[in-house]
């Protein structure tokens, strides 16, 4: 993982100027979400908590297709845009998806036990190793008894070619982060230690792009 992160205002301002272009990003998320989706068993969710909503492109797609009808949603990001975006996507399950400005700190304002799914795509790898340990930490916290931890992050290559993209991709990011959009590549399950145990990792590769998909217990 490179040294250099994205301070918490300069994350977003990028992500506040990004906005609806993260969308675009699907061309190698979504087959690794597609992967998430297959192993979280959102379709016996209560209560979902997503750190890092993004444009709510996921969340309407759980909602739509995976939640059962009386699961709740609570989507947690440092944009305004992002926050913007998704409050409008969700507008047709107002009355179960909340959407939350947070100011970026590892702390989330969910009480203990109080979510069986705790979401983050492509968010940890914003972050340095000490807030991805406290993200964690508090992810156990607000997870009740038998709750997943449901994951996906950009990860070093696999191949040949995959590799050659990751070291242009830790290059350009520790030259200029903003370029990448603060992302760097990571190993999930080095943080996951003793305090989880994992039921799914896979690796999926698009486009020379990895994304470590894990799901934790």
């Amino acid at each position: 993982m490179a040294d250099r992160v994205l301070s918490h205002e300069e994350a977003k301002a990028f992500y506040d100027r990004f906005g609806r272009k993260q969308d675009l990003q699907r061309i190698y998320e979504d087959p690794a979400i597609e992967v998430l989706l297959r192993h979280a068993a959102f379709e016996s969710a209560s209560a979902v908590v997503e750190l890092g909503c993004g444009t709510g492109r996921l969340a309407a797609r759980l909602l739509r297709e995976r939640f059962p009808s009386h699961a709740t949603y609570l989507g947690l990001d440092i944009s305004r845009t992002m926050v913007e975006l998704t409050r409008a996507r969700l507008e047709p399950w107002a009355d179960r998806a909340k959407v939350q400005l947070t100011e970026g700190s590892p702390g989330l304002p969910v009480a203990d036990r109080a979510c069986d799914r705790f979401l983050s795509t492509y968010v940890l790898d914003l972050l340095s190793e000490e807030e991805i340990r406290l993200t964690l930490l508090e992810a156990r916290r607000v997870l009740a008894p038998g709750g997943l931890l449901c994951l996906a992050s950009l990860t070093f290559g696999q191949t040949l070619p995959s590799r050659l993209v990751c070291r242009i991709w830790t290059t350009v990011h520790s030259l200029r982060p903003q370029l990448v959009g603060g992302c760097s590549p990571l190993r999930l399950e080095a943080f996951t230690g003793s305090d989880w145990r994992v039921l799914h990792r896979e690796v999926r590769c698009t486009f020379g792009i990895c994304t470590e998909v894990l799901i934790a217990s």
